[in-house]
Parts: structure tokens; sequence; C-alpha cells
């Protein structure tokens, strides 16, 4: 007997003056105990409505049909205090973004601890405190965050404590909605490895939806793809991958290209002989480059140089200080230490100096939503900054000209919308029109794909690459995301507890890293048939950086040395900091380039 049983399921919402709303049109799934099935699809497909179909947590106008069993018992037949019994203890949900889920305002172990107390009212305060410490010892939460609040945890911690709540009442199934989207590579892997345990050890019943094949891939022993409300292909999953069917899922499958294939490579090698003989200055060059917050170091220590027409990508963990260096490049957030160089020159220190820079140089934000007034029309936010820098001649042209190199097209039909009647690539393509209305020569983009589906991502990249070759604009890519840095990216930079530990052309640093730390992140992507590799341990508190090389704590090469001058050299003796230009470096004393002169002290 299937321990999930969906048969021709059907959900509609109804529509005022109109036909009920079809979300899932006949859609049927069947899990068994101590099976991972995934379920696959873009935003839109209506994986979620049909996952909440499967412990009736749709809205209350929402029209359900078909046949429901769980564990063999109909769900669409059960009372509503059978379906309260039934929820936490057989089946529960980890729901997407964990900082929304959880209430904000209550402590970690009071929220894990809540389900117990629903379903076991007899339970002592000893025995509580007990089944809540071992459940957040068994997601690999630190005993000490159990007193913490949502706001001061990582984003991989909040996720573990959805999971822990989720395990509370041992339920045989779990279902896991897009469990780590938005989580940079360590962390999804640490989720995958921490989901794939359970399964195994527990013997549950997974349900695990994402609009990311690579993370399904190395996860799931079968795959469900959803198209339009309806399954459109089903199959082991190896089966599903290797030939894809519908087109659905062939889509799916290329918007998240893997690290060293070249058909994925999307921006082309330099052509020039010599692209390090680049005459001139380069056109952004950070020094010594320093940013701390009282004790805290979030950028210590930083060279990096960006050239016109190249793209390159600046990837690390969560609170590696990616977005701190962006900010800092930008003149958004003044440096403690170091200096910033544009076209050779010192970043102006002046308000007027610094109002001109930003013309020229402008941030793509990770969140479309939160970057534009949902009180404003796409012309008023599209035409804000033309007003700022008082750019105001000829504003409606620039305005549909930006609209149009964006692909809203024609830009005139989305002058009048708001930002709440666009879908979230649009709203992306808005924010980007923005920054190209000023005609910069710089774009910051600050994790500019991070929470947008397969077909939306692929098209916001090749919206980058083609406004890079038409303009000649240079790009800061900041993100967790490898396979997108090997797609686009002339050149990566990888940033650990504030500092850049590799550098180089893409080709050379993702298919051959030679930093510890790269290699751990490239081992941490999901593949096809292959489990990713999750890097153990925190990253250090940036107020308490190790001396030495400061991955030594976590770094796998120390961890298998038996050289005992090395391990003393890592965990003593400063690095260099790394000149961040077009030449391959690496700051790592087992296998970094010799020669290096410049050590921070």
């Amino acid at each position: 007997m299937a321990l999930l049983a969906m048969r021709d399921v059907r959900v509609s919402y109804p529509v005022p003056g109109g036909l009920p709303l079809p979300a899932v049109r006949g859609a049927s799934v069947r899990l068994a105990a101590g099976e991972t099935v995934g379920l696959a699809g873009e935003s839109g497909c209506g994986k979620t409505t049909l996952a909440l179909a499967a412990l009736r947590l749709l809205p209350r106008t929402a029209q359900l049909s078909g046949e429901i069993l769980l564990d063999g018992e109909d769900v669409r037949a059960m009372s509503w205090g059978r379906l309260r019994a039934v929820r936490w203890t057989a089946a529960s949900v980890v729901f997407q973004g964990a900082m929304h889920a959880l209430d904000p305002v209550r402590r970690v172990a009071a929220q894990v601890g809540e389900p117990i107390r629903l379903h076991c009212p007899g339970i002592g305060r000893d025995e509580l405190r007990r089944r809540v410490t071992g459940l957040l010892e068994q997601v690999g939460l630190p005993a000490g965050r159990s007193s913490a609040y949502p706001h001061q945890l990582s984003g991989g911690q909040r996720q573990r404590v959805m999971i822990a709540m989720a395990l509370a009442c041992e339920p045989r199934l779990v279902i896991a909605d897009e469990p780590t989207t938005a989580l940079d590579v360590v962390v999804q892997a640490q989720v995958l490895a921490l989901l794939a345990g359970l399964v195994a050890r527990r013997g549950i019943g997974l349900l695990l939806i994402s609009h990311d094949l690579s993370v399904l891939a190395a996860s799931c022993d079968r795959l469900d793809v959803m198209h339009a409300g309806r399954i459109v292909e089903s199959g082991p999953t190896a089966d599903v991958l290797r030939a894809p069917a519908h087109p659905t899922a062939a889509a799916l499958s290329a918007a998240f290209p893997a690290v060293g294939d070249p058909a994925a490579r999307r921006s082309p090698p330099d052509p020039r002989p010599d692209p390090q003989a680049r005459p001139g200055a380069a056109l952004l060059r950070a020094e010594g480059l320093r940013v701390t917050f009282g004790a805290a170091h979030a950028v210590d220590g930083v060279d990096l140089a960006l050239h016109a027409g190249e793209i390159v990508a600046l990837v690390g963990e969560s609170g590696c200080g990616k977005t701190t260096l962006a900010r800092t490049l930008l003149g958004l957030q003044r440096p403690t230490a170091g200096r910033v160089l544009v076209d050779g020159a010192p970043l102006p220190g002046s308000t007027r100096g610094l109002r001109g820079y930003r013309r020229g140089a402008q941030l793509v934000q990770q969140d479309p939503t939160a970057a534009l007034n949902p009180r404003h029309t796409v012309y008023q936010a599209v035409a804000e900054g033309l007003r700022i820098h008082r750019m105001t001649a000829g504003e409606r042209d620039r305005v549909s000209g930006a609209l149009s190199r964006a692909g809203l097209r024609p830009p005139e039909r989305f002058f009048g919308r708001y930002p709440h009647q666009l879908s979230a690539g649009q709203r992306q393509r808005v924010v980007i029109a923005g920054a190209l209305a000023l005609a910069p020569r710089l774009l910051v983009a600050d994790e500019p794909v991070a929470s947008l589906d397969a077909p939306v991502r692929g098209e916001i990249l090749a919206l980058l690459l083609r406004l890079r070759d038409e303009l000649g604009l240079a790009a800061l890519v900041v993100t967790h995301d490898l396979g997108m840095a090997w797609s686009i990216a002339d050149r990566v930079a990888v940033m650990y507890l504030g500092r850049i530990v590799e550098t180089g052309p893409v080709e050379q640093v993702l298919r051959a890293p030679r930093h510890p730390y790269t290699s751990a992140l490239l081992a941490a992507l999901p593949r096809r048939g292959r489990e990713p590799a999750p890097l153990t341990g925190e990253p250090p508190d940036p107020a308490l950086i190790p001396a030495g090389c400061r991955f030594h704590p976590r770094c796998p090469l120390l961890g298998a040395s038996t050289d005992p001058e090395l391990a003393a050299r890592c965990r003593a003796v400063p690095l260099p900091i790394l000149a961040g230009d077009r030449t391959a470096e690496t700051a790592c004393h087992a296998t970094g380039s010799p020669g290096a002169d410049r050590v921070l002290r």
C-alpha cells in the first residue's frame, strides 16, 4: 500500500462573474515509505497547490475533487478533528521561506516544541525539553541556538528549525516545498543530506518540491514533472533526466547548467590573444578594502578589478561579505580602510561626486518585489533615477528605450502597470530597466536570479549577456550559484570570511580549482546520480577570525595532511591578499601560487 496516493486530483478557485480558475487538472502522485519522489515544475504550474491538497491545507474557497489516500485513509472524508490529529503526526510540511514561516517573536525551542504540546497534551516540561533538544541535535543545530529568535539564525539554520518542527511528532510523510530555494550551495547540500539521512534512517516518505532539477536529480528515486496543472512526465529520475520527453522537463534541465559542461557556457572566451594586455586602467578597482561593523570584519582586505565589457562573478557562502563588498564598490557603504578607484581615480568622497558616480554605476537588487515601490507604476519606477539625476530631457524616450532593451515590449503596454500586476521575471526586468535608463557603465547585480524559476532565470541571464555585448557594460554578479557563474561570467572571485581566496578565468577556477574551499563548493553541488558532499562546520564568527589561514578550521586538506610543518603554517602564518585582476591566483599554503609579496598583517 502506498503511503500517499493521489489520483485525478483537481483544484480550482472561483472567479467572480466567471468560470472557476483551474490550478490542478487531474494530477496523480504515488509515494511509498522510504521513498523520495520529486515534483518539478516552473512557478505557477500547481506544484504547491497539489502538495497542500494532500493534507487539505487549501483555502476554504478552493474546489477540490479526486482521490487522496494517506496510509489508506481517505483525506477528503476526514472530519476537521481527524485532520488536526493527522497533521504533524502522520504527515507534515516543510514550507518554503523559513523566515516567513517561523514566528519572529518566539524562540526556536518554543516553536519546535509547539507541535508536541498540541498532540501530546500530557507531556511534562522536562520530557518536552529533552525531545526538543534531541530534535535540534538530529537536524544539526548547535545546542546554544535553541534560545535564539529566527532573525538571529542563518538561512540554513532557520531551514533546519523548520525540518525539526516537521519531525516533532514523528510523521511517516514529509512534504518539503522548495526547502533549498535561495540558500547557498553549502547550506543547500547540508539540507539535502539531512533530508536524505532522515529517509534512510527513519523510513519516512519524502515528497520534495522544486523547480531546480539539479536538486531533484541528486535526491529523488522518482520524478514527476508538472506543467499547467498536469503531470506531463513521470518515471525513475535517471530515465526522465537522460531523455526528457516533454519540453517542460527539457527546459527545466537546461535552466540549471552543469559546471564544467562546455555546452552550458553562454559567455564565449575573450577572442583577444592576450586579455591581460588590455590598455588603460581598470574601470573599477578595489585596493586593500576593509569594512568592519564593530568587531566584525565583513570585508577584510580585498583587491578586485573590473574591466569594461567583462562579467565577474563573486561567489561564496551566505555571510561571507559578498553584498557588503558590492555595496562598498558602489559607494553605498564607506570602507574602514583601503580605497576604491574609478578609472584610476579615487572614488569621490563628496555627496555631489558620489551622485555622479552612481549615475554610471547601478545596482540590480536581489528581490525585485522589495526593490520596487508598490505605489509606483512601471513608468514612474524607471523614470525615478532620471529625475533624481536631472536627466528629464527626453524622459519618455529614455524610459521606453530602457524597457525595450530589458525585454519588455512594446514598452507602452507596461507604463501604467503596478508591480503586483507583473510576473516575477517582469519585475526583475523593470529593475534592470531602471538601471539602464541612466546609461551606466557598470552594473552590480546582487543574486539577480536567486528566487526566479527556470524559464525566467534563462531569460534574465541572456539579457545580462546581451547588455554586455551591445552596450559594453561591465558587470559584477554577486551569487552563490556556481552554475550561473559558469554560464555567463568571464572571471570568478571566490570569497570566504571577508577575503578573496581564489580568482581567475571561470574555465580555470571552476574546472581545476586550487583552493580547498573552491573544491568544497563544487563538491557541494547536486549532480545527477551523486549526492552532494556538504562542507562540514559553520563559518567562523567574523568578529573572531582564526589566525593564519581563515579556512583552516574547516579545511579537508588540513584534516587529511600528515605534514606537521604545513599544519603549523596553515594555523599561524597569514596569507597574501590576491591582486584580483586577470591572473589566476590562490591564497592557500598547500596549493597557492608562490611569489605573492603582500601579506596582511
